[in-house]
């Protein structure tokens, strides 16, 4: 496991992922639970980002920043997701250096696009509810993708700067990662090295990637709520709240629970707690993304209708060849 340099000082090349425990009744059925949200959640989140490619009504700004992010979270699930489940599964808890690195590396950059994409999400519908007019105009196809653009290239480079300064980091010993995934404050709690600066660049990159994101949704939220509470008609502040009453929810759970993680104090009596709200935004979130857009989205029902019907018609088309 350690190789020995210079004396006695060690250096880890693997960590062990303490995950939820040791008890060996919890652990198959906690690898029966993941497994089942794990299947949920790729299939919602793709079928959801095959509607939006498939149904040429839903080639709008809004279902184009819906279907990245449903791409987005079919992404970091499965870079948490299937690592818990081997883990579970195996009973072997051990990870690389490198792999752990990785997947910290791609999960941070996942979590950094996904605050820009719900900002951009807020900005579109506080464009659509308060500037009706200058929608078609401000936010079109183009102005969509550099958006998103714009966000994936952000959260790439701001990350890449936490990775650079954490291969540089020593690590002696313990290696044990009380989590059940690669998280920087875990790692970095870890090491032996002098860890200013890193956690000087990673305070910074909070406040770009955290506190900016959801400043600017809150700010358009402001304003549409406002925008809503003047319609003269209850119908009316119905039909524009429920226009965003879906990405508000996610919001909310989302920034909720990542708040209280990184928050909590650190300690022994509060690192369950800290895991089990972790859950919520890792493997929670994306399982109940796009059952909230869709449930209680009628564009999404009359795309699945349209998709099914267009299905069922290729195959009573094929069936009839055949014959």
């Amino acid at each position: 496991m350690w190789d020995i340099e210079k004396g006695n000082q060690t250096s880890i090349t693997e960590f062990i992922l303490l995950g939820f425990g040791n008890d060996p009744e919890l652990q198959p059925l906690l690898f029966v639970i993941f497994l089942m949200i794990y299947i949920t959640t790729m299939t919602s989140n793709l079928l959801l980002v095959l509607l939006v490619v498939a149904d040429h009504h839903l080639h709008t700004p809004m279902y184009i920043f819906l279907g990245n992010l449903s791409c987005l979270e079919t992404c970091y699930s499965s870079i948490i997701l299937p690592k818990m489940l081997t883990n579970l599964f195996r009973g072997d808890r051990s990870i690389s250096f490198t792999g752990c690195i990785a997947q910290f590396s791609l999960f941070g950059s996942c979590i950094c696009m996904e605050t820009y994409l719900l900002a951009a999400m807020s900005y579109d519908r506080y464009l659509a509810i308060c500037k009706p007019l200058l929608y078609a105009s401000i936010m079109h196809a183009k102005a969509c993708f550099q958006l998103v653009a714009a966000a994936w290239i952000t959260s790439l480079l701001g990350n890449s700067f936490i990775i650079f300064l954490m291969v540089q980091l020593s690590f002696c010993g313990p290696n044990k990662i009380d989590h059940y995934f690669c998280d920087f404050r875990p790692i970095e709690k870890l090491s032996c090295s002098d860890t200013t600066l890193i956690e000087l660049v990673a305070f910074l990159l909070t406040i770009i990637f955290t506190a900016i994101p959801l400043l600017l949704t809150l700010t358009s939220y402001v304003f549409i709520i406002a925008t809503i509470l003047k319609i003269p008609s209850t119908t009316g502040k119905q039909k524009a709240f429920s226009t965003c009453s879906s990405h508000l929810t996610v919001v909310c759970i989302f920034y909720g629970t990542i708040i209280i993680v990184y928050m909590l104090p650190d300690n022994s009596t509060l690192r369950h707690l800290n895991k089990v709200f972790s859950v919520f935004y890792t493997v929670l979130t994306p399982l109940v993304n796009p059952l909230i857009y869709s449930l209680r989205n009628k564009e999404v029902h009359k795309a699945l209708r349209r998709v099914g019907c267009n299905l069922k018609l290729f195959c009573t088309k094929q069936t009839e060849l055949l014959k």
